[in-house]
């Protein structure tokens, strides 16, 4: 099976049909004749200052309370490492980012993994893990357009998070990269914006709005926590990559980002309404809870198909797929992972189809 012929509904990433090229390339311009000694010099560890101003008004915080970092992935790492000591309790969503997972178990703690409910987060039995003594470092959520799972985090269980942590005296690490790409519904607040008591990290990137190529991320924390960790960027790598950093306020402050959210999510929603309407089609007895926004849909499949033996059955169809137990702990053996944000709308239903038959062959084995 030849490149062009394969459909992957494996990466969460934007097909480059709706990254704004232009609009970046007149930033870049922009960036250089603007500040040309600010962005070719090293920089601050803390990001480029007026980007991490930017960052700051958008969240209707200090700029003091930002970090600007090279991706999220960082800047999940600088929090994990900062916090997490090996041994120590974390709770994170089942199923949750692969990487989370992986990094979290590579620094020794006890993971923790609670159910994700069609609305987010079962905060009924993180309460009952929290009353049988476990008292974590901090929780990992993904509230809006979960990463494997699709689902949003409701305004009642956000509220009741925020409750439990400020009890029982944790960290949430909000991991918000997907809040933007909303194609249904209404927008409803951080846990940042709605925390009165200093419980809530904030991280989201620019990868999903702009593109992943400026690799630009950031954290929003209490102004003490965000020193320590500039801290230790500074012994790291000095600062980020100013040239970037300064791309993307360019970007931002011309308004694009709001015209290539728009056309983001636009092109998301169409694709994730064909493809809802092609698995309903072709694999009627898939479960799955159609996302909001973001990139991704979490399908269960019936018991008697083992993703195991369908993803390399798709593969020799010419169609990727992530498996579900690449997302938990334990579990996921009938579970996939769709990112639809990088196949067009005409080519999903064909990817669908290819599914449809690689399942058919496993359930004829």
């Amino acid at each position: 099976m030849t490149a062009e012929q394969l459909i992957s509904f494996a990466r969460g990433a934007p097909s480059l049909d709706i990254v704004d090229v232009e609009g970046l390339k007149a930033a870049a311009v922009r960036a250089f004749d603007t500040d040309p000694a600010g962005i070719t010099a090293y920089g601050t560890s803390v990001g480029y200052p007026p980007l991490r101003k930017w960052i700051a008004d958008k969240h209707g915080v200090a700029a003091e309370q930002v970090l600007v970092t090279n991706g999220s992935l960082q800047a999940d790492a600088f929090l994990f490492d900062h916090l997490v000591r090996p041994g120590d309790a974390v709770v994170v969503e089942r199923p949750t980012y692969d990487r989370t997972l992986l990094n979290l178990q590579q620094l020794g703690s006890e993971v923790h993994a609670v159910t994700v409910a069609p609305d987010g987060l079962d905060t009924a039995e993180l309460r009952k893990l929290l009353e049988s003594g476990v008292r974590p470092k901090l929780a990992h959520v993904i509230p809006n357009y979960q990463n494997p799972a699709g689902v949003t985090l409701s305004l009642e269980k956000r509220r009741e998070l925020l409750d439990l942590a400020a009890e029982y005296g944790f960290t949430i690490f909000e991991d918000d990269p997907y809040a933007d790409i909303r194609f249904r519904g209404e927008a409803l607040p951080s846990m940042l914006s709605l925390d009165t008591r200093g419980v809530v990290v904030h991280a989201s990137s620019f990868t999903k709005t702009v593109c992943p190529g400026v690799r630009v991320g950031y954290l929003v924390g209490p102004a003490d926590l965000i020193a320590d960790i500039a801290k230790r960027a500074t012994n790291l790598y000095i600062s980020p990559g100013m040239v970037s950093e300064a791309i993307v306020h360019q970007f931002c402050v011309s308004g694009d980002i709001d015209r290539s959210i728009a056309t983001v999510s636009t092109a998301l929603g169409e694709r994730a309404r064909v493809l809802a309407e092609s698995l309903r089609r072709h694999i009627p007895d898939a479960s799955f809870v159609e996302p909001d926004g973001g990139y991704f849909l979490w399908v269960e499949l019936p018991e008697d198909v083992e993703v195991d033996a369908l993803a390399p059955a798709a593969a020799e169809r010419g169609v990727a797929v992530v498996k579900g137990s690449d997302f938990v702990q334990e579990g996921g053996r009938h579970a996939l992972r769709l990112a639809f944000s990088a196949v067009t709308a005409d080519k999903i239903e064909e990817g669908v189809r290819r599914l449809a038959a690689a399942v058919a062959e496993v359930r004829g084995r």
